[in-house]
């Protein structure tokens, strides 16, 4: 019913307007497809190992960062993370990946790299290590295994 609605509409708009006819084939695809999107497509199946060593399932959305995702699902404590907003870093949400898991993932960038090694406690980069933010759910990831590490000394109050 909503579809039909919304081509019907489509319809419409291309009927009365000067549109180009690239730009009415855009219009029609693009109502069309966004009212068939459903959050059920979008949801993807994590597994996550908390701090205690206990193996949970979660779930999180298609284009949601994982940190997003630990933080809904009550693993990561979200007031400690409000820096994600702003752009800034501070490492406290770095996880560890699977290895054959994090074969899936794209590299780490420059910063991604800098950041994870200037908070590490030796200096040496944990090879699993990634950070919450900058990893981006995707459904490739469905079953992905995630580990939660403990909190570094100075992050306990």
């Amino acid at each position: 019913m909503a579809i039909a609605s919304l081509r019907r509409l489509s319809a419409q708009i291309c009927r009365n307007s000067s549109l180009s006819l690239p730009a009415k084939t855009l219009l029609i695809r693009s109502s069309a497809t966004s009212a068939s999107a459903k959050v059920s497509d979008r949801i993807v199946k994590l597994f996550a190992i908390d701090i205690d060593g206990k193996k949970r399932q979660i779930v999180g959305l298609s284009g949601q960062t994982l940190l997003r995702t630990l933080a809904n699902n009550g693993l990561i404590d979200p007031a400690s993370h409000r820096l994600e907003e702003i752009d800034a870093c501070s490492a406290e949400c770095e996880v560890n990946i699977a290895q054959e898991w994090f074969d899936k993932l794209p590299p780490r960038s420059y910063d991604e790299e800098y950041v994870l090694k200037r908070n590490s406690r030796s200096r040496v980069l944990n090879i699993h290590s990634r950070l919450g933010c900058q990893v981006v759910l995707k459904p490739e990831l469905e079953g992905m295994v995630v580990a939660v590490p403990e909190p570094k000394p100075w992050d306990i109050p």
